[in-house]
């Protein structure tokens, strides 16, 4: 039962999805805090975001280094639900931790964490609370977008394998999870630092997620509108 309602909530969230990532382009083109139009900041998000997919399609994937990040977000996370990490082991052909309690959150965490962006975030928020504006905003920008096509891609690739964690909670529920989790993350961070603002990204966040669940809606309702339609004319047409 539980998996059944893990999925049916799984399908549900599809439509937040899309608005989710409907908010990131509005966000990403707000962060100078003009509407409809590429600032230094968006372009160098983007631009990171391209140069990590550049080298990762040119150079050899730094597998340690993902495998170090993963399971270093399983023990982060579990230390926050009070579970005792040990024994943590990395290599290029995977790794683990030991762990004395785990939940979804715990097990889905590599997946829709982004350790590396969120070390970078977490400097630059530092940087933030002494320093304002922040310095060099395009410069974290641009790491910002680097790290996370970093944890995209190594993502997206580790999501095509059977995974354990995944298929534990469903793949439908926690592939849309892991996606609005990992837009959640970049969009508090924009909001935190950028002209963009919390109550702006409120509203496009709202303004995003209810229009796609509006859009499903009407969707479902003209497909229902056409089968009655035609289930009416058959029964018409066999009298």
């Amino acid at each position: 039962m539980a998996n059944f309602l893990r999925l049916l909530l799984g399908f549900a969230l599809l439509p937040m999805c899309w608005g989710f990532i409907r908010s990131l382009v509005d966000a990403i083109l707000r962060v100078s805090g003009a509407e409809n139009a590429f600032s230094v900041e968006s372009v160098s998000l983007l631009g990171g975001i391209a140069a990590f997919g550049l080298c990762w399609a040119t150079i050899s994937h730094p597998i340690r280094t993902y495998v170090f990040g993963h399971e270093l977000t399983h023990a982060l996370w579990g230390l926050l639900f009070g579970a005792r990490p040990s024994d943590v082991r990395v290599s290029e052909s995977g790794g683990s931790v030991q762990l004395t309690k785990s939940n979804f959150l715990i097990t889905l965490a590599p997946y829709f964490f982004p350790f590396y962006t969120f070390l970078v975030i977490v400097v630059a928020l530092v940087t933030y609370a002494f320093l304002r504006p922040l310095p060099f905003l395009p410069l974290w920008m641009f790491l910002i977008g680097f790290t996370w096509s970093f944890h995209i891609l190594f993502t997206l690739q580790t999501l095509t394998q059977r995974q354990p964690d995944v298929k534990l909670y469903g793949r439908i529920f926690s592939w849309t999870f892991i996606l609005i989790a990992n837009i959640a993350l970049v969009l508090v961070f924009l909001a935190s630092v950028t002209q963009l603002g919390f109550a702006e990204l409120g509203w496009i966040v709202w303004r995003q997620v209810f229009s796609a669940y509006v859009g499903v809606a009407v969707y479902f309702w003209k497909g229902i509108c056409i089968l009655i339609s035609w289930v009416s004319n058959s029964s018409t047409a066999t009298a």
